[in-house]
């Protein structure tokens, strides 16, 4: 059978040659509205990595729109930077597609010079804590022929198509939603007057563009928030795009940006919302874009042979790894590095006012330093200790030098604590990247050696040219009265099943390692989710008991954080999930408490207040944290042997500093 993601498709007159569009994300990489060759070198990889689309954006329309690290679309100056990234996408066997957008109220004033963002209504948004200003009907048809105006720039720039973001909680969308239209004129009120923005803004563009020009417009299948709008409503709002608005293709996607319904984080399956896009495909003829969780060959086709939509968006899934597509052609989906949805490198970093990177990918971003790294002039005989995620990079990149590289791992498998990242609930994509890192070494002339531990001996009858030390850390053992008791555990030894855990448990720590470790505990005993719809479709049980079935288990577990603060440590795009998890399942969370003695009943706590409480605990976790493990330093120091260290045995950090950290030492030699 031939592959169905393989399959030529057209939008409108544009034909494109498979089925894998890469959706816009805001990168970062423009500066002062301009784009960059950062942001051209990014974009022309992907497209040699085999995309059919390529959607580069969003850009903006005016001045209010967006934020100079967008890619400007709102003058005729950037014409010529759009023309470059235009060029390089379809020089490299990509088509290419623009997204405009407007934030509305989701724009800081921080980034407009102070001045006021605006919206249909003078309502506040939780993610910005700002009122903006409602438009008046004169701006409102301003707006509208700068969307056009953009797209006719968009079209002249030499792009194969224009999408227009009306979804994720922007201007267009705060139109359709009556959270935040409560407007009295006619573009507020019932569902055709809030649609009445969104299809003049498409009106107006395909009078621009002329007929033959696609027209893609990405929407939301529903948008997740309380007293929004619900998924009917928007398949309505669909119908009238194809009918109304002249469109061509529609990209369904999830969510506004304060929904509390997770959307592309780990713990979301891979696929989960192509419900949204199925549903939407049957209101309409033209083609429907699904993409959210799909970070693999084999859930897209199952995508597309299911009927569920026309093409597969992935777009992180490309930055983890551009080639995706073309290793999928040529048969070898094994050698894919997947995207684990930790959202590190990509949505973190723009809180941080950072350029997107990746974790799983550490040449995302730095395409030109990187791309083609350069063979060293002086080989040298690397002995790399340590087959975590630190040091499998670091071999790998050494490798990639011309360096002859020799790994060492001293249990049976490489991976590392990749392997305890993805112990907790919906975390098992980590499992996947350790996975994927160990094939990408045994594919490399890395020689691997398991079950080996290297000490002064070894170094001394094979000694190497230079030594990377990844060896990773070790757990945290405070010095807290009673810490000898059989009852107390390390969090480690929790996650990885290699001990019993009674019916109260206590965790010590409230950062990554505990929240993560309460959270696995929590989860015994519920219902899987196989169980769930088992007992639901045959309606075993009502509803509400299902739910409670599948949030409350067997264990009664307090988190006891000595800090006035849970989760510290843990990334902004994931932290308030894994503390809605934590509320949900009903974890005790004890904030600005010292843990003062373990004694064989529990534990005694000093709490906010100065006070004095007794917990009773079966069994007492330890989750404060970990410390660097460099058993080598003075044998390395002894034998005169030159030596970089990577990961946590440097310095404790996440996942993805460990990647990049490993990266760096290979580069470096």
């Amino acid at each position: 059978m031939k592959d169905p993601i393989f399959d030529p498709i057209a939008i409108n007159q544009l034909k494109v040659k498979n089925r894998i569009y890469m959706p816009a994300m805001h990168m970062g990489m423009a500066v002062d509205f301009e784009v960059t060759d950062p942001l051209i070198n990014f974009y022309a990889e992907r497209a040699r990595g085999g995309a059919g689309l390529i959607c580069v954006g969003y850009a903006t329309v005016d001045d209010l729109s967006g934020n100079t690290t967008n890619i400007g679309a709102h003058r005729d100056e950037f014409i010529p930077g759009l023309t470059r990234l235009a060029n390089a996408i379809k020089e490299n066997g990509a088509c290419a597609a623009a997204q405009l957008n407007h934030a509305g109220r989701y724009n800081f004033s921080f980034f407009l010079n102070g001045q006021q963002p605006v919206a249909p209504s003078a309502i506040a948004s939780r993610m910005t804590k700002e009122t903006p200003h409602a438009l008046t009907i004169d701006e409102i048809h301003t707006i509208v022929d700068a969307f056009a105006q953009a797209a006719g720039r968009v079209q002249a720039a030499g792009f194969d198509a224009v999408e227009i973001l009306s979804g994720t909680g922007y201007l267009i969308s705060e139109f359709l939603s009556p959270l935040t239209n409560q407007r009295e004129d006619d573009y507020g009120g019932d569902l055709p007057n809030r649609m009445r923005f969104g299809l003049e803004v498409m009106q107006a563009i395909r009078r621009k563009v002329g007929q033959d020009f696609p027209v893609i417009v990405r929407m939301n299948g529903n948008d997740f928030m309380v007293d929004g709008q619900d998924r009917r409503e928007l398949q309505t709002y669909a119908r009238a795009l194809q009918e109304e608005g002249h469109v061509d293709a529609l990209s369904i996607n999830v969510g506004w940006h304060e929904a509390r319904v997770p959307q592309i984080t780990t713990a979301v399956p891979r696929g989960a919302f192509a419900y949204l896009a199925r549903a939407i495909k049957k209101q309409v003829s033209i083609p429907v874009i699904y993409g959210h969780r799909v970070n693999d060959p084999a859930t897209a086709r199952e995508l597309i042979l299911d009927d569920m939509c026309d093409m597969v968006a992935m777009g992180r899934s490309l930055i983890a790894d551009p080639y995706l597509p073309e290793k999928t052609r040529l048969n070898r989906e094994k050698e894919i590095v997947h995207c684990v949805a930790c959202a590190q490198g990509c949505f973190d970093n723009l809180f941080k006012l950072k350029s997107v990177e990746c974790l799983c990918n550490p040449k995302a971003g730095h395409e030109a330093e990187c791309t083609a790294i350069r063979k060293t002039d002086t080989p040298k005989r690397i002995m790399v200790v340590g087959g975590g995620a630190a040091g499998m990079r670091a071999a790998l990149t050494a490798a990639e030098r011309g360096h002859s590289v020799h790994l060492y791992e001293a249990s049976a498998e490489l991976g590392g604590q990749l392997y305890l990242a993805a112990a907790p609930p919906g975390r098992n994509e980590f499992a996947t990247l350790a996975r994927d890192l160990a094939i990408q070494v045994a594919l490399s002339p890395v020689e691997v050696h398991l079950n080996m531990v290297v000490d002064e001996a070894l170094l001394e009858a094979n000694p190497p040219d230079h030594v990377i030390v990844a060896t990773g850390a070790r757990p945290i053992t405070p010095p807290i009265p009673g810490i000898e008791g059989a009852h107390v555990v390390q969090a480690w030894d929790v996650l990885c099943n290699r001990v019993r855990t009674g019916r109260r448990c206590v965790i010590v720590g409230g950062g990554a390692v505990g929240v993560e470790t309460a959270l696995f505990l929590a989860e015994k005993g519920t219902l899987s989710g196989e169980t769930l719809k088992f007992l639901m479709v045959n309606k075993a049980e009502p509803v509400d008991e299902l739910y409670a079935l599948a949030v409350n288990g067997t264990k009664e577990v307090v988190v006891v954080e000595m800090i006035d603060r849970i989760g510290q440590g843990l990334g902004k795009t994931t932290r308030w999930t894994l503390l809605q998890d934590l509320q949900r399942t009903n974890v005790q969370t004890l904030t600005a408490t010292r843990v003062l003695e373990i004694t064989p009943q529990g534990v005694t706590v000093e709490t906010a207040d100065g006070g004095r409480q007794d917990i009773p605990a079966d069994t007492v976790v330890l989750g404060v944290g970990s410390q660097s493990h460099h058993p080598l330093s003075e044998s390395l120091e002894r034998l005169g042997i030159p030596c970089t260290t990577a990961g946590d045995a440097d310095q404790v950090a996440t996942a993805f500093e460990a990647m990049h950290s490993g990266f760096k030492a290979g580069m470096a030699i």
